[in-house]
């Protein structure tokens, strides 16, 4: 089988960890001996996020006496590519001896006309108070808006339309090499008037770009993996309830929260729809048995999967 396997950030940064370089290492060996049984058997395609290591580098740019303006968010986002993709890439060789493993640096494409240009609404970075987010935002011409009791810069979340070397991850594929490509959805460019490819500052979901890749690729699954064990229909409510075998229409008849569950749903529903595949939303630790469809949320057309041995 086919397996594209999307990390959450929280596979490097647990919720309350500081973003120290040791500790997101030491959780990534955790993550790659998780997910070394799936790569034993099946080809294996590996997307991750990097939210919390685009912070500490955005934060560290903005602070940088050094520098006239701080590093634009693409450029950001491909330092963590690199220094996640090296984590990852090392990990994962010493515990596949003999396996190729190849780390990219990719590039998303999207439209220069999406929607979300015109109005940006992905919190990233630092909080601030409102005074001192307005100075920032005057400064770099920033757009702000407010998150909680304090202020945040917003950017635009645009559509991922596809992953720019996408043909090349292919080929590796079919080689038999383990692929580590388009951490936190890739970084965002777009076509310009004579038709080259240009960065643009904005954060695109990892989630959704994972799930036009599982598709462009032609995988079997897309496993997206997470720090819970389901998702929850009427989740907080006293009626709550884990969700295992479903299908798309089902998941699109619930309301999910739009800056955490929300997006892993829709990627994982879109996918199904198009494909007629496999998807899943789960724990990372589970990731063998939630391809087997006995742990997680498991997503099909008829919300039946058989195990991944009789295929």
């Amino acid at each position: 089988m086919r397996v594209l396997v999307a990390l959450g950030g929280n596979a490097l940064v647990k919720r309350g960890d500081t973003p120290d370089a040791d500790l997101q290492r030491a959780n990534v060996m955790k993550a790659v001996r998780a997910l070394a049984p799936l790569a034993e058997r099946h080809e294996l395609i590996v997307t991750h996020g990097n939210g919390p290591q685009v912070g500490v580098l955005s934060l560290e740019s903005v602070n940088d006496p050094e520098l006239t303006r701080p590093y634009p968010l693409d450029t950001i986002g491909a330092e963590t590519q690199g220094m996640i993709g090296y984590w990852m890439l090392q990990a994962l060789q010493n515990a596949l001896p003999g396996r190729q493993v190849v780390a990219m640096i990719n590039q998303t494409l999207v439209s220069a006309v999406d929607p979300a240009f015109a109005n940006p609404t992905k919190f990233v970075g630092q909080v601030y108070p409102r005074d001192e987010a307005e100075r920032l935002a005057e400064k770099y011409g920033w757009t702000i808006a407010q998150d909680g009791d304090s202020w945040r810069r917003v950017v635009p979340s645009p559509q991922p339309q596809r992953v720019i070397e996408t043909r090349l991850i292919r080929q590796l594929v079919r080689s038999g090499a383990v692929v580590v490509c388009a951490g936190g959805g890739g970084i965002p460019v777009f076509r310009n008037d004579v038709g080259q490819l240009e960065g643009v500052e904005a954060v695109i979901d990892k989630d959704l770009t994972a799930s036009v890749l599982a598709e462009t690729l032609e995988a079997d699954a897309l496993l997206i993996l997470t720090d819970v064990p389901r998702v929850m229909r009427g989740f907080g409510t006293p009626q709550q309830e884990e969700i295992g075998h479903t299908t798309p229409y089902e998941l699109r008849d619930e309301k999910f929260p739009a800056g955490s569950m929300g997006p892993k749903v829709e990627a994982a529903a879109g996918f199904v729809e198009r494909t007629g595949d496999m998807a899943a939303i789960g724990m990372l630790d589970q990731c063998v048995q939630i391809l087997e469809g006995t742990a997680g949320t498991i997503v099909t057309p008829n919300a039946t999967w058989p195990l991944a041995s009789t295929l």
